[in-house]
């Protein structure tokens, strides 16, 4: 049981530190902390070591790190960037001591803004020229290269409910369908689906190795979802 620093953020301009967090969590009695990767201040192995000592002195874990990618673009360079960034988010991962890492699958980005997206309830219609079925290829095929490296650091992939190709529960389990790896599951995030979100989390609860539950019970500054 964990909190995420993301939480701390509250989308204010000023990222707040992840020491803030983890003291904060270990005030709270809460054991760990799930790390959003963009709230770090650097990636040097002074800031790492920090981070892993801060939390060793607090009793707190670090349980996650939540990543972010997109491999849906029709340029294979813009795709194997972000395939080697995810790759080096799992080398962090691993030096952190942390087991599993937030995957996401990428998006269209055909919306004019994240509004927008959220007006159309994540739905965006694909480049001009091609199909869902090329965002799906894309996306398979960059998790085929990542599992090894998944495997070979002992840091699972959470496959995250995060728009585009992952935005339903078929979508993943589309992702998911081609692989027989220990390495894949899905990370299930119970405020990301916008219809049908108990039939969507039961069709991913077999596959779900990490959970990022929440709730929006109004006032909202996109949306509001009223989950038991």
């Amino acid at each position: 049981l964990g909190i995420s620093s993301y939480s701390y953020w509250h989308f204010a301009p000023e990222k707040t530190p992840i020491e803030y967090v983890i003291e904060e969590a270990s005030r709270l009695g809460a054991p760990a902390v799930d790390i959003l990767h963009r709230q770090m201040e650097s990636e040097d192995p002074d800031y790492l070591l920090g981070l892993k000592r801060h939390a060793l002195i607090r009793g707190v874990d670090l349980n996650c790190l939540s990543t972010h990618q997109d491999f849906v673009t029709p340029d294979p360079e813009e795709r194997q960037e972000s395939i080697e960034d995810t790759k080096r988010y799992i080398r962090l991962a691993h030096h952190l001591g942390i087991s599993c890492i937030r995957v996401s699958a990428g998006r269209w980005n055909t919306s004019g803004s994240f509004s927008e997206l959220m007006d159309n309830k994540g739905i965006e219609p694909p480049l001009d020229g091609y199909t869902d079925d090329d965002g799906y290829e894309w996306v398979i095929e960059a998790m085929g290269q990542l599992i090894p490296v998944a495997e070979q650091y002992g840091v699972m992939l959470g496959l995250e409910n995060h728009w585009g190709m992952a935005r339903t529960a078929e979508g993943i389990l589309r992702i998911l369908e081609p692989f027989d790896s220990p390495w894949l599951g899905v990370l299930l995030d119970t405020g990301n689906f916008l219809e049908r979100p108990y039939e969507q989390m039961e069709m991913l609860a077999p596959h779900t190795v990490f959970v990022q539950a929440k709730t929006y019970y109004g006032g909202g500054r996109y949306y509001t979802i009223d989950i038991d």
